[in-house]
């Protein structure tokens, strides 16, 4: 009865040893990278995310219950952060349209999403943002959760 012996190959050896080097210095990298890039942030520096508000309804009313005056009631939202530390407020303005503000955040840049087939936002002269959702139909609002992001 004969034993092999497994024994690596040039080949394999300069590959191992290769991709050892390769993984090892992606990794120095990556580290070296990280630590120098990565300060402390200011909460409302510009290109931060200064506000989010997942504006989702009360789960057992539904978002078409929102009331017509702003409010930052909790039960309204799934998610909010204002960097500023004061309260995201939303209000309904009409079917499928509402009104989000982030106090002391004067001249938001937006990022919008929802499940709605279409929709628009704009940012109003004094900070408000409008939201509407779109139906199918041309000029067909509807009542759907949404989230926006203010940088």
């Amino acid at each position: 009865m004969t034993t092999k012996k497994l024994f690596a190959t040039p080949a394999t050896a300069i590959s191992l040893a290769a991709l050892f080097f390769a993984l090892g210095g992606s990794a120095f990298a990556i580290g070296e990278r990280v630590h120098a890039t990565l300060a402390p942030q200011k909460r409302c520096a510009t290109g931060a995310v200064r506000g989010i508000a997942a504006v989702t309804g009360n789960p057992r009313e539904g978002i078409a219950n929102i009331p017509g005056t702003f409010t930052s009631a909790p039960v309204l939202f799934s998610r909010r952060f204002n960097c500023t530390g004061k309260g995201v407020q939303v209000r309904r303005a009409g079917l499928g349209v509402y009104e989000v503000r982030f106090p002391g955040i004067a001249t938001p840049t937006i990022l919008a999403s929802s499940g709605a087939p279409q929709m628009s936002a704009e940012v109003l002269p004094d900070g408000v943002i409008r939201v509407s959702l779109h139906a199918l139909g041309i000029r067909d609002n509807e009542d759907r959760p949404f989230t926006v992001v203010v940088v």
